[in-house]
């Protein structure tokens, strides 16, 4: 075996081999990856930074250099994941796909920052910017996926459930829209500060629909409170029909999942049985010296 097949093995989140190291590479990644999480929130705190800015920055170091030889491992070993690809298809295969990107971009601002501080640019780039930059670590998350069976649970029942959910929001907006247009004309004259124009009613529309209800605005005439009733209405219906939705898939989805595991110890158990049976054959075949049929000594046959 090869050290590109030996580097894919290790790192092969499906663990086909059924290498135990695999799984703990897992389990390490995984932590990392949480920490890491942990580090940003914590960070934000200003005092907490500065106190024990070293301490994040070798952290930090240590998690992208790991997630760093992460990426580039699966840029080697893209070829065997993509075996029906040329060698260059198969590495801009994986560039593109949506989990490789979310690994670039984990890294990314690091790497982004260091170059920044080296040449002096700290200074001259917009504090918002980097700050966007170290926020960005916090995409780190989404690479649970990859190591996280409910992650990955999470995921597919999205895929499947994506055009009833696309209905769901497609519908919403048009509520959103039509709500936002109607307030605007019932409520404009009354309240041209609080409403003054379709786009900025919006947001009361989205408290209304979502049933949170700010207080911040609303209606003040009888037609406006109507309105405002039936919207709340609606928009308990509308936020219930997503999430039955996805109950009723995640529960689809579990069921398959226990079922599949039922059928693939049940394949194990029965392997083990019919070696233990073909086992027990053979050492009883080796103590039978005479022949059944004739009686004679089987060494004579």
């Amino acid at each position: 075996m090869g050290f590109k097949q030996q580097v894919f093995r290790l790192i092969d989140e499906d663990n086909q081999a059924g290498l135990k190291i695999n799984d703990r590479i897992g389990s390490v990644i995984m932590l990392l990856i949480v920490l890491s999480i942990v580090a940003v929130v914590v960070q934000s705190e200003e005092s907490i930074n500065e106190q024990y800015f070293d301490v994040f920055f070798w952290f930090e170091v240590i998690a992208v250099g790991i997630f760093t030889i992460e990426y580039l491992a699966r840029v080697y070993t893209a070829s065997l994941a993509y075996p029906e690809l040329s060698r260059g298809r198969a590495i801009l295969k994986y560039i593109f796909s949506p989990m490789a990107i979310v690994d670039f971009l984990a890294i990314m601002p690091f790497y982004v920052e260091l170059a920044a501080s080296h040449f002096g640019l700290i200074g001259v780039l917009d504090l918002r910017f980097i700050r966007v930059l170290r926020l960005m670590r916090l995409l780190r998350i989404f690479k649970l996926n990859r190591y996280n069976s409910s992650m990955k649970l999470i995921g597919d029942v999205m895929k499947e459930e994506k055009e009833k959910l696309f209905i769901t929001v497609f519908m919403t907006a048009i509520l959103l829209v039509l709500a936002a247009a109607l307030v605007f004309t019932v409520e404009h004259e009354a309240q041209p500060e609080s409403f003054p124009n379709i786009y900025a009613s919006m947001w009361w529309a989205i408290a209304t629909l979502t049933t949170v209800g700010y207080g911040d605005v609303y209606p003040s005439t009888a037609m406006g409170k109507i309105l405002a009733g039936v919207i709340a209405l609606l928009g308990i219906g509308l936020v219930a029909l997503p999430t039955g939705i996805l109950s009723g898939s995640f529960v689809q989805a579990i069921n398959e999942e226990k079922e599949k595991r039922i059928e693939e110890r049940s394949a194990e158990i029965a392997a083990e049985v019919a070696e233990e049976a073909i086992q027990n054959h053979e050492e009883e075949f080796e103590h039978i010296t005479i022949c059944p049929h004739c009686g004679k000594d089987i060494q004579e046959h």
